[in-house]
């Protein structure tokens, strides 16, 4: 028996002994250039479906129908003219904006980026939670809920202990993970314990956190006074996270967390023993029994560290996004974390670049509203996912080489095994 195996190779036959050196580094490079390919063209083809979707849904590119026959260069004029306009909003709404930079001010220059890394930051820490539960064969649904409670910890430790700088934060941001952590866990222990099926304890789950939220909203000493609004005590400034680029821009101290927690996620992944033994249960949990790991223990843990990370999401939103809790904290967060773990296929460097693309989206979804419906912005997302979800699609109109299973085929093997 060798010992230098792998999760991905405990349930595949062994390579031809002459090529057993070089083949596994070759594929995995190829790999990574297939999956990069794919998800590039998956993302043009989502852009260029969307196109079609804003021209029909122009009023002038609608009404030159009426005499396509006669000029239909009416039609093609207004259809580019409508495509453009967005997608230059959208540019300008999340990268740069060369009509408020011409006010020479830092938040004229780095006002659309900073919202992006403002959006980007708890989609990135959510992403991450539902990578690595899916790397153990999970999928956790839940990170509303345990947004939701990450935020309702780190809130309250921010509002109503009063603590030195610095402590306070740390106290504070660590309560919000711990929060998180114990609403991920439950589902883990519901797993082991019962073998409740972790999609149904998540969802849930998320409905025990909303209406708890509710209820807490209406409590006098968490809502805040004159106890008129459904919302909490503001955070103290000492427990905020700290502005990055000065105080005329939002983005914060949060987003180097959820960075450094995907290279927390990284190194567990690839070079932990525990993360080993994660990986091993997500890709054959028979063969990682027969092996001797505990697989019961192994669900109770990864969804403690997915759960966590949820916290850190919600760490992010109240103590430096939104300093006060309302009843939509979570900011819609939960779900488009399962779409930014997607796209970055579970791996912590592609759930970042994810989480900057769909944080791009969220920021520049504003200033499109001057030429094509808000509601765009999740016709594209969805694309997004629908096409990286079916590479298979994707490979046929390209006519490339098929190679690999789609997300939705992964996601299932996750789910049966």
């Amino acid at each position: 028996m060798t010992t230098d195996a792998t999760p991905e190779t405990m349930a595949e036959p062994p390579q031809n002994p002459q090529n057993a050196a070089k083949d596994p580094a070759r594929r995995r490079r190829s790999q990574a250039w297939d999956t990069a390919l794919v998800t590039l063209l998956a993302f043009l083809t989502a852009l260029v479906i969307s196109a079609v979707l804003i021209a029909i849904s122009d009023q002038q590119t609608r009404d030159s129908f009426k005499y396509f026959g006669h000029y239909p260069g009416d039609t093609f004029r207004f259809a580019w003219s409508a495509i453009w306009h967005t997608y230059q909003a959208l540019f300008y709404g999340a990268v740069f904006n060369p009509h408020t930079a011409s006010n020479g001010t830092l938040a004229g220059y780095l006002g659309p980026i900073s919202e992006t890394l403002t959006n980007a930051t708890p989609l990135i820490a959510g992403g991450l939670a539902v990578g690595v539960a899916f790397r153990a064969g999970l999928f956790n649904i839940g990170g509303q809920g345990q947004i939701i409670i990450g935020a309702v910890f780190a809130g309250f430790v921010g509002f109503h202990w009063h603590l030195p700088v610095v402590i306070h934060l740390i106290v504070a941001i660590v309560a919000g993970i711990i929060g998180g952590a114990l609403w991920g866990g439950i589902a883990g222990f519901l797993k082991a314990r019962t073998g409740a099926h972790e999609v149904i304890t998540t969802i849930m789950l998320n409905y025990v956190a909303i209406n708890l939220l509710g209820y807490l909203l209406s409590v006098k000493g968490f809502q805040a006074p004159p106890y008129g609004q459904a919302i909490a005590n503001p955070v103290d400034h000492n427990a905020t996270l700290p502005l990055l680029l000065g105080s005329t821009l939002r983005v914060h101290l949060g987003l180097i967390l959820s960075l450094a927690a995907a290279a927390f996620v990284w190194w567990l992944l690839k070079h932990s023993r525990l993360g080993f033994r994660l990986r091993a249960v997500g890709a054959n949990q028979f063969a990682a029994r027969t092996a001797g790991m505990h697989v019961e223990n192994s669900y109770v843990v990864v969804m403690l560290i997915s759960g966590a990370l949820c916290g850190l999401a919600g760490v992010s939103q109240v103590l430096g996004t939104n300093p006060q809790i309302t009843g939509d904290i979570d900011g819609g967060i939960g779900f488009d974390a399962i779409t930014v773990a997607l796209l970055g296929r579970a791996n912590p460097a592609g759930t970042v670049f994810a989480g900057l693309l769909f944080g791009a989206l969220r920021a520049g979804g504003p200033l499109m509203q001057q030429y094509a419906p808000i509601e765009l912005v999740d016709v594209i997302q969805a694309l997004i996912v629908l096409f990286i979800a079916a590479p298979a699609v994707i490979r046929s109109i390209f006519r490339l080489k098929t190679s690999g299973s789609s997300v939705g085929a992964e996601l299932a093997k996750g789910w049966n095994g």
